[in-house]
């Protein structure tokens, strides 16, 4: 039994077909490298762009910004002899600008990379929730 390859009837078609499906695949495969490399370097402020460079860097803006503001409190309970209150005051201050600083470095992050075309985003603001 013969290779219909070797015969150079629909062989050559095949192997055209397969070198073109191989040239496509290489090109797709360039194309994901590039762009996992543009997003990698479109980290903010130097930082590494993964998930967990992201976690890492929302969470310890939420912190720091409770122990600045837990911080000023107690200096300044020390200096006027109040007590706890300020602190206590600027506890709930610093949780509050942690919470602003986490939304608005999620709002940048989602900014800078929309989502896939094709995805499901819920209903459009047009539409009627009957």
């Amino acid at each position: 039994m013969t290779n219909p390859r070797d015969t150079g009837g629909p062989g050559r078609r095949d192997s055209r077909v397969t070198s073109d499906l191989a040239a496509r695949i290489a090109a797709a495969r360039r194309d994901q490298r590039g762009e996992a490399e543009e997003a990698s370097n479109r980290g903010r402020g130097g930082y590494s762009s993964t998930n967990m460079g992201r976690a890492v860097r929302l969470g310890s803006e939420f912190i720091a910004a409770i122990l600045v503001g837990a911080g000023i409190g107690f200096v300044l309970d020390r200096l006027l002899g109040t007590g706890p209150w300020i602190m206590l005051v600027m506890l709930l201050v610093g949780f509050a600008a942690g919470i602003l600083n986490v939304t608005r470095s999620v709002a940048d992050l989602n900014k800078a990379s929309p989502p896939p075309p094709g995805s499901d985003l819920g209903p459009d603001d047009d539409e009627d929730d009957n």
